[in-house]
């Protein structure tokens, strides 16, 4: 009997192997470079200057990677400063792009003068991917506001805010067409246990039977050869003669 070739392939994400998280979110955008206009609080937290790509998260790890998506347009970003802080409550506001990105991906211009886009948009829903978790202060997974527990699991989709899901596992039976995969491995064991046990069983009851027939059949060529003291005795005697 041949036993099934199970093969297990390494660890995968689901929306790609670039990928440790994705979701969609309402993101924001921000410029702090420490001029203190439009509501600049300061240099980011990552002491980083500002520059194009610098994000702020409420919680994700300073040095996280992934870029967003926007009416077909994408982008780059790396977490490098904290925010939005109110915005953020009730998982409202997630993600502060930086004022040239948001621009970017809304067709808008990025003012230098007073740190706006034009248009007339504040806030938008992006798609996001994590590339790469940062090793910065912070937490993996759903995003939370700031000062809570709260885990906004809603913006998080795909792999479920963890660093990837396996791939599909794949049980080669050696026939075409009869391959295993996925939710479909507990019932492949089973099947594979179902035919492997009687085999064994069979093997069990074919040596216990054996072993008697052996050991009678051993008894009796004992007791059909001659002794050790018997064949000394004959020399003995054939001597004596």
């Amino acid at each position: 009997m041949t036993a099934p070739n199970i093969t297990l392939p390494a660890t995968t994400a689901a929306a790609g192997t670039d990928s440790v998280q994705n979701g969609n979110l309402k993101a924001s955008y921000f410029w702090d470079d420490g001029s203190g206009i439009n509501g600049d609080t300061g240099a980011p937290a990552s002491g980083e200057p500002m520059q194009e790509g610098l994000a702020a998260s409420p919680s994700w790890p300073l040095g996280t990677e992934g870029y967003v998506e926007y009416n077909g347009k994408k982008e780059k970003f790396f977490i490098g400063d904290r925010g939005p802080g109110d915005p953020a409550g009730d998982c409202n506001v997630l993600l502060d792009l930086d004022g040239k990105t948001f621009a970017k991906l809304t067709g808008e211009k990025w003012n230098d003068s007073d740190l706006t886009v034009t248009g007339d948009k504040g806030h938008i829903d992006v798609d996001y991917t994590i590339t790469k978790w940062g090793d910065g202060n912070g937490t993996e997974g759903a995003p939370q506001p700031m000062g809570t527990d709260t885990k906004c699991t809603d913006a998080v989709s795909g792999n479920g805010g963890g660093s990837g899901t396996s791939a599909a596992v794949g049980i080669q039976s050696g026939v075409p067409g009869t391959g295993i995969t996925g939710t479909d491995l507990p019932m492949a064991a089973s099947a594979v246990t179902a035919a492997v046990l009687p085999v064994l069983a069979l093997a069990v009851i074919v040596t216990k039977l054996r072993r008697p027939a052996l050991a009678k059949a051993s008894d009796e060529a004992g007791d059909r050869a001659p002794s050790l003291r018997e064949r000394l005795a004959r020399v003995r005697d054939e001597y004596m003669r």
